[in-house]
């Protein structure tokens, strides 16, 4: 199977599985993605999801060129692609585990994901250009909301690398570890995220993605919608849960 997906409690754990092809992107994988994330929007037993690759070498290197060139770019046919990751803002909290290098479309996997821990070998680019291509899977959309864009435009314009150092630096990266704690650090974190109130979470995400998108209607609806928040069982539950000295126990209501 391209994508392979296994749950460590509240954690969804979605691996890209071609490490033999770099972990390449071909419509098989898009569904696999597509399909595992659909599935995990709906259900109320994933609260954060942690997306990776096998191997050590690669994260993604991309399309699938061979796939490309002789069929061109398409999608899954009756089912769920990569748009429900790249095309939108995910609800549901994502940490990209970039296990090694991510190019190409699996740079805009990483670039989707809220938070990235990356392998301090990794490297990071854009190199749609040298094959008379663009990033339009979000590449040229995302990173100049995740970097300065004078470093934006240099490696999308010269489809130059960028290393997890440099990366982390820029806070494109949160963390960068050695290769063989990427996985343990990334569903850490995400549990750390999947341990707090559901709702609150999902309010905190949208309310920021809106917020870096200048969207100023949204900072006018956040005081109305955030009343939703505080009337929520959940918020009580927190309150009790801190005046009786234990963990809280969410509803997701």
């Amino acid at each position: 199977m391209s994508v392979v997906t296994e749950q460590h409690g509240s954690v969804l754990i979605v691996t890209l599985n071609r490490p033999s092809r770099h972990n390449v992107v071909d419509v098989e994988m898009m569904a696999g993605i597509g399909g595992a994330l659909a599935d995990a929007e709906s259900d109320d037993s994933v609260a954060a999801i942690v997306i990776t690759g096998a191997g050590e070498r690669m994260f993604c290197a991309g399309l699938d060129l061979k796939a490309f060139a002789a069929v061109g770019a398409r999608r899954p046919v009756g089912g769920p692609g990569l748009e429900v990751l790249l095309e939108r803002t995910y609800p549901k909290p994502i940490v990209g585990a970039a296990n090694g290098s991510a190019f190409a479309v699996g740079f805009e996997l990483l670039l989707a994901c809220d938070l990235i821990v990356a392998a301090d070998h990794a490297t990071f680019g854009i190199p749609e250009v040298k094959r008379g291509l663009v990033a339009a899977g979000g590449g040229i959309s995302l990173l100049p909301r995740r970097i300065p864009l004078a470093i934006a435009l240099e490696m999308g314009l010269t489809g130059e690398p960028l290393d997890a150092v440099r990366a982390h630096s820029l806070g494109l990266v949160n963390r960068v570890v050695p290769a063989e704690r990427v996985r343990d650090e990334a569903v850490g974190l995400a549990e750390s995220i999947a341990a707090n109130a559901p709702l609150a979470v999902r309010f905190t995400k949208e309310h920021m993605y809106s917020a870096v998108a200048g969207d100023e209607s949204a900072r006018r609806r956040m005081h109305e919608l955030s009343q939703d928040v505080f009337a929520s069982v959940d918020a009580k539950e927190g309150a009790q849960a801190f005046v009786e000295r234990r963990k809280p126990v969410w509803r997701g209501q």
